[in-house]
Order: structure tokens, then sequence, then C-alpha cells
């Protein structure tokens, strides 16, 4: 799609959809990444579809075609030394490493900072993890659903006070912040490269990330009387400018309007009633807020009168910040993400083509069309990859008796 990163080669040993989608950014960047999978299984992330908890249409995984665009795949045994051996080819000709392997599994296999730098010491060499590189959780399986969701305390802000137990995140939810957040390392690191010689290592976790997240009531919740976090504010303890309005056909508008005198007599212009302008009770902010429960209860009237298509329609007179609430399905007409190009066509297969949001990064204006090829199969380029490092089929075809390839 672009081609900032043309030229750079990118190794994954990553599963399910942090690591990857990290390494699919990159890819739709420009990079070429190879996607190593074991030989008979593949990432495990694949096998969602019959589990039955991913969205599939016939056998492909929407899933794994998001996290894996664009990118190649070799089917390798890495516990038979012919296929480390290979791997070792590929990590000498290659920019970045990448993996989520824990530190155990990494150093059966010589796969730790310093065995890879003997191969090649310019490599910039990226983990992704669940809870760090130190401590005692190093070795602990983790999810965004864990790591980020939960331990960092994302879960617990979001849960609304009474209910009997935290609301569930949506897919990914974690996975695709903390996979930007590596994108964006890698290319730092590389950046770091090219400046200095000196290729650094890369460490992103999943719990930093949610983390990250919630820094606004990490950092006062020390200084916090009370957990600010399980208690819902009233629609009439704000300034009635930043509310949510329930049109008539029982659909939301947001308003988020931090400044509102700025914008109030152009309000009441454009939901037709200026009336509301030269009212005494509402003259200002602080009257409003004094009148809050009569302001509010004037606008929930004002937007119950019509549907939220007329809002929506309405509303792009008004300057400033409002947002309808949308649904998912919503988004694939969105004449904004349409505009901007904020879909990315994925071709699965030559005739099935799905809709993927695209990486939110753009360069130099492009304005599309946004295509990339979809998710490879387990070891689909594998003879391709094998013939670029040199090898003959001869050898190929012998690699795939003793299972070492796919």
């Amino acid at each position: 799609m672009f081609d900032v990163m043309k030229g750079i080669r990118v190794v994954e040993i990553g599963s399910f959809v942090f690591v990857p989608l990290a390494t699919a950014v990159l890819a739709d960047w420009g990079a070429d990444v190879i996607k190593i999978e074991h030989p008979r299984t593949g990432d495990p992330y694949r096998g969602l579809t019959t589990a039955g908890t991913t969205t599939h249409v016939g056998a492909v995984n929407l899933s794994f075609q998001y996290a894996n665009r664009g990118k190649r795949s070799l089917g390798l045994d890495l516990a038979k030394p012919e296929g480390r051996a290979l791997l070792d080819e590929l990590l000498a000709q290659a920019d970045v490493f990448v993996t989520n392997l824990r530190p155990g599994v990494r150093e059966r296999l010589g796969l730790g900072v310093e065995q890879v730098r003997k191969v090649n010491p310019d490599i910039v060499y990226v983990r992704g993890s669940g809870y760090g590189q130190k401590g005692e959780q190093t070795e602990t399986a983790a999810l965004d659903g864990t790591a980020y969701w939960a331990r960092a305390g994302v879960a617990t802000a979001l849960t609304p006070p009474g209910m009997d137990r935290p609301i569930s995140q949506r897919p990914a939810f974690g996975d695709v912040m903390a996979a930007m957040t590596l994108a964006g390392g890698i290319a730092a690191a590389l950046f770091a490269r090219s400046n200095t010689g000196k290729a650094p290592v890369v460490d992103v976790a999943l719990m930093n990330v949610g983390m990250w997240q919630m820094q606004r009531d990490i950092l006062g919740a020390p200084y916090e009387q009370v957990d600010t976090t399980q208690r819902t504010v009233g629609r009439t303890e704000r300034n009635p400018l930043t509310n949510n309005y329930l049109t008539s056909d029982g659909r939301f508008i947001s308003l988020a309007i931090v400044n509102p005198d700025s914008y109030w007599a152009e309000l009441c212009h454009v939901i037709g009633r200026p009336d509301l302008i030269d009212d005494p009770r509402f003259a200002n902010a602080k009257v409003r807020q004094q009148n809050v429960v009569a302001c509010v209860a004037e606008f929930d009237a004002v937007f119950a009168a019509n549907d939220f298509a007329h809002w929506c329609k309405v509303l792009t007179r008004f300057s400033g910040a409002w947002a309808p609430f949308q649904r998912p399905a919503d988004l694939h007409n969105d004449p904004v993400a349409l505009d901007n190009g904020f879909f990315t066509e994925i071709d699965i297969d030559g005739e099935n083509k799905v809709m993927a949001v695209s990486t939110p990064v753009n360069f130099d204006e492009f304005d599309g069309p946004r295509r990339m090829p979809g998710a490879p199969e387990v070891g689909q380029h594998g003879e391709e990859i094998l013939l670029e490092l040199g090898h003959g089929w001869e050898e190929i075809v012998a690699l795939k008796d003793k299972g070492v390839i796919t």
C-alpha cells in the first residue's frame, strides 16, 4: 500500500493477534514480512474458525486475514536441525526479528538475543509479551483479555458500578492497541539503527499498553479519596453540552463541547431553538450549570423530536464537536471512513474480498485504492523463499520429504 519500508525484511515467529498484527502494519508500509509457522499446524489462530470463536466466510478465518495480510509464509519445523539452520539463513538477511515466544521457548530454540545476534549483529530484535521480560511472570501465558484488560485495570474502570462482574472486552481489544505500539517501536528502532549503527532490542508488553491507556486514572489514584472509576457521573452533573441525547428512533447523538459559551448560540440556531440563546437560565456556562436539570430536559425534548438520520444531517452545519453513536456495520457506509481510505480491500483468494480497517497512519496524502493480498496459507511461499536463499529444487524436495518444510 505504501513503500516507506520497502527493502526492509521482517521475520516473524508469532501467533494470535498482538505480534502478527504489528508485522501486518509493517507489511502495509511496504516491508517484506516472512511469517514462520509450524509446517503442519501453523499459527494456532488459524484454528479459531473450527472452534467457532471468530467470524468466517466459508473456511476463511476473517480474523486471521486482518492480522496476517500481505505476508509470506514459510512452514518450518524449528525442532529439526535443518529447519533451525534455514531460519538462521533468513535471519542473516533480515532487518527485524519479531516474536511472542516466551523466554523458555526462545532459549530452547536458540532464539535469545545473543544467539540471534551471532547470526546477524545488525538485526532489530523485537519481543511482544504479556508481562514484560523481568520478574516472576515472564513465563505466564497471556492474552489481551488477561494482561491488558484485567491486570492493567481497564476492565474495572469501564465496568459500570452495580454490575455483579466485570464486562468483557471486544475481540482483540488490547491486541490492536499493542500492535500499533509495537509497530511504532520497530520503526523507531530502525531509525535509531540508521543513525547510530546500533540495532536496539524492542520490548512491548500488553500490561504496559493497558496501563498507558489508563494512565490518567493511574496517575491520580494515589491522591483520590475514592476510586473515581467506580462512580458514574450523572447526566445532570455535567456541562449539558458534553452529554448524550436520545433520538426518536432510539439512537444516540454525542455532544462534546468543552468550551460551551463559544458555541451556545450557534448550537441553538442549528437545532432550531434560537429562543434558548437569551433564556436567562442558560445565558452562560455558569448559569447553565446552576440550571443543568432544566437545560438537559430542553435538549432531551429537542433531540427526541426527530430521528437519528435527521440529526446526523442537521448537525453537519454545526462547527462544534459532536458525533453519532454508530454501530460497526454503520462504518462500512460512513462517508468520512470512505473518503479518507479508512478501509483496505483484502483479496483473500482472487474471488473473495473483504474490507478491513486500514492501518491508521497515512503517508503523502495517499488516497488509494488501498488493497493488500490476503493472509497466506501455511507454507504458501516456502519454495519461493528457499529459492531466494539459493537452495535448489532437489534440496527443497528433500526438505519436504523430511518434514522440515511444508
